[in-house]
């Protein structure tokens, strides 16, 4: 990223590509890109391993050739001599400065004055230019795109990966410790037994499950649809485009909270650095702004979905996870709302609860569609309706990929062959679904695709749920089979061991290397004297 796009876009790489302000203008007398960073605003700031440690990067520039801008491209510069590690004549590189964590990776900045590198230098994949100066234009200017659409898959992976660690912690912490009565004169219970920590933990447990299920699921795709682009098929790019860039913000905004959410479940020993879980937190949290700050993602979304809105209105047919905005059709011959028509929903039927958010879905898209053409319809620019409806086009975006994360939730149950497996993950699927139907019961009572009464029936069936999930939630975040040293846990330890290290650890602390500080002969001894 450069400073520009963090002003514009909260600090993030990649959300206003075409508005970075580095070039790369090819000279073809000596076969050579000159690479310079114009203003402040173009300084390259962010990329991990930048500041000290790397001696290349690559490099994202708008590209002139032959007097024209052909937009964004990217280019190998070596930025440090390789003996002497020096930055090269016209590279101003070095460190940003302490972050909120990864205190360990030297996130740098990096400035070109007038750098020149070889034409083999730019990655011509897909765009080339030739000796001459003449520019080859690819397929599609999409894949451009590509990497950054690869490592947003990456992130729904991490996603799932950061909240089961943090679920992990939590929940063996909560099968440890003991506290209060439930009854009098008996026996302190485990936490995990009261029904408030199992509220705030196992929703937590099928959301990671759930994201586990769809960042696989994401991973596969992307593998098949880039061997398609090889093939010259770009047909699936614009929706694998969509679909990363709102699982990847969806995910992560959720992981990232719930992970707090863990924290907190575990009480004051939470915050120690030993619970391992403040460290998963200033670790996972940048991915909200890095890669695509996540509203801006969600906005990106919503471009895919009202353009699907827009075609479906036309009398086109939608494909993909999309494809539900095809019964919009049906309002010409009885107009209503999607969401408007009868959906029988079963509350203990995952399939049932797909439906539902499918509606839910369907809704919110029509709705933001509709509210942007009215905000056109008052003469407003594309821009101004755009940013005028952009709340319910979040939100839109938000439903569409709850909808598409229960979905393939509820498919992945069919391909379980074990019953009793089976059985426990459709207990999570339920638990994940149903949890989601009570945080947004304003969408359904108001699509009218649930009741008031099947709402009251929704709240009781998640309490069910804690008590059935229960017995297995150790055995549960035990299957991801985090291992100690991975895990980086006292709290989260396997053996349960948890206050005996807990004290070993705290023996550690630089603190203690000395029974008196240095700081009492300082400061300390001096005051008591003049007392």
């Amino acid at each position: 990223m450069e400073l520009q796009t963090q002003r514009r876009s909260t600090g993030l790489k990649g959300t206003h590509l075409r508005g970075l302000e580095t070039t790369a203008t090819y000279d073809p007398a000596t076969q050579e890109f000159i690479l310079n960073s114009p203003t402040v605003t173009s300084i390259k700031w962010w990329p991990g391993g930048l500041g000290k440690t790397s001696n290349h990067a690559i490099v994202l520039a708008q590209l002139y050739t032959q007097g024209q801008c052909k937009g964004l491209h990217a280019f190998i510069v070596p930025i440090r001599q390789l003996g002497t590690h020096e930055p090269l004549p016209g590279i101003t590189v070095g460190d940003i400065g302490p972050k909120f964590g990864y205190d360990e990776m030297d996130n740098g900045y990096l400035k070109m004055d007038n750098f020149r590198i070889p034409r083999e230098n730019m990655l011509m994949k897909y765009a080339q230019v030739e000796p001459d100066g003449t520019y080859v234009k690819p397929l599609s200017d999409k894949l451009t795109y590509g990497t950054m659409v690869f490592i947003r898959s990456l992130i729904v992976g991490d996603s799932a990966r950061s909240l089961s660690r943090a679920c992990t912690i939590a929940i063996r912490y909560s099968a440890v410790r003991h506290q209060s009565e439930l009854k009098p004169g008996e026996p302190e219970p485990q936490i995990l037994d009261y029904q408030t920590q199992q509220y705030k933990l196992f929703p937590l447990l099928a959301t990671a499950y759930a994201f586990h299920f769809v960042g696989a699921y994401i991973k596969d795709t992307y593998r098949r649809i880039s061997g398609d682009i090889n093939e010259g098929d770009l047909s699936e790019l614009p929706e694998l485009h969509a679909l990363t860039a709102g699982l990847k913000a969806f995910t992560s905004w959720t992981a990232n909270a719930g992970i707090e959410e863990c924290r907190m479940a575990c009480g004051g020993h939470g915050y120690s650095r030993c619970s391992g879980i403040p460290d998963i937190y200033v670790t996972f949290t940048p991915s909200c702004t890095y890669e695509g700050e996540n509203t801006v993602m969600m906005l990106q979304t919503a471009r895919f979905l009202v353009k699907s809105y827009t075609q479906v209105s036309s009398g086109q047919r939608v494909t993909g996870m999309v494809s539900y905005l095809n019964d919009l059709s049906r309002q010409r011959i009885q107009p209503q709302h999607v969401a408007a028509r009868t959906v029988t929903v079963r509350l203990n039927d995952p399939v049932s609860l797909v439906e539902a958010y499918k509606a839910r879905a369907a809704w919110l898209v029509e709705a933001a569609a509709k509210n942007l053409e009215a905000e056109l319809n008052h003469r407003r620019s594309k821009e101004d309706a755009w940013n005028k409806t952009s709340v319910d086009l979040v939100q839109a975006s938000e439903a569409h990929c709850h909808y598409v994360i229960v979905k393939l939730f509820t498919a992945k149950l069919a391909e379980i062959s074990n019953a009793a497996v089976r059985a426990v993950l459709t207990e999570l699927c339920l638990l994940y679904a149903l949890c989601g139907i009570s945080k947004n019961t304003g969408d359904f009572l108001q699509a009218g695709i649930l009741t008031d009464a099947q709402i009251t029936q929704v709240k009781q069936r998640v309490k069910e749920l804690l008590a059935v999930i229960r017995p297995n939630a150790v055995a549960l975040v035990d299957s991801f089979d985090f291992h100690d040293s991975h895990l980086g846990s006292v709290l989260g330890r396997y053996d349960g061991n948890v206050y005996e290290n807990m004290f070993e650890w705290a023996k550690k602390s630089p603190l203690n290397k000395t029974e008196v500080h240095e700081s009492f002969h300082k400061h300390l001894k001096p005051m008591q004297a003049k007392l």
